[in-house]
């Protein structure tokens, strides 16, 4: 299975993304900010990145708009993983490079197939 990496500054949204994923047999590494992202963005080579939006320091869509910008990490999937569901938020995501959209809290049912599906 191919390698995510969740970005997320809540503690708990990590936890239970990394547990759902790695229950469904995918590799999980985790960030807690963007700095942390970028070195194991390095570190890793994630195929697919979990992005929160709202994170201190740089945020998530800065973050995906710097990543798709520099090709040796263009191609990575960015799907923005955010609690803040507010119009206009999809497309912001969209606008900044992200691939896809997953809204928090998450169905742990639907999760890793949600994720999946980015892959194809």
């Amino acid at each position: 299975m191919p390698l995510i990496l969740i970005v997320d500054d809540n503690a708990s949204n990590l936890k239970l993304a990394a547990t759902v994923l790695l229950s469904a047999g995918f590799e999980v590494t985790q960030a807690a900010d963007a700095e942390q992202a970028l070195t194991e963005i390095q570190r890793a080579k994630p195929k697919l990145i979990l992005m929160d939006i709202s994170m201190p320091g740089m945020d998530g869509l800065t973050l995906t708009t710097q990543l798709k910008k520099d090709p040796p990490t263009r191609d990575i999937i960015i799907v923005a993983f955010t609690a803040f569901a507010m119009k206009g938020d999809e497309a912001k995501a969209y606008a900044a490079g992200c691939d896809g959209y997953i809204s928090k809290p998450i169905d742990t049912r639907k999760f890793a197939e949600q994720v999946k599906g980015f892959l194809k």
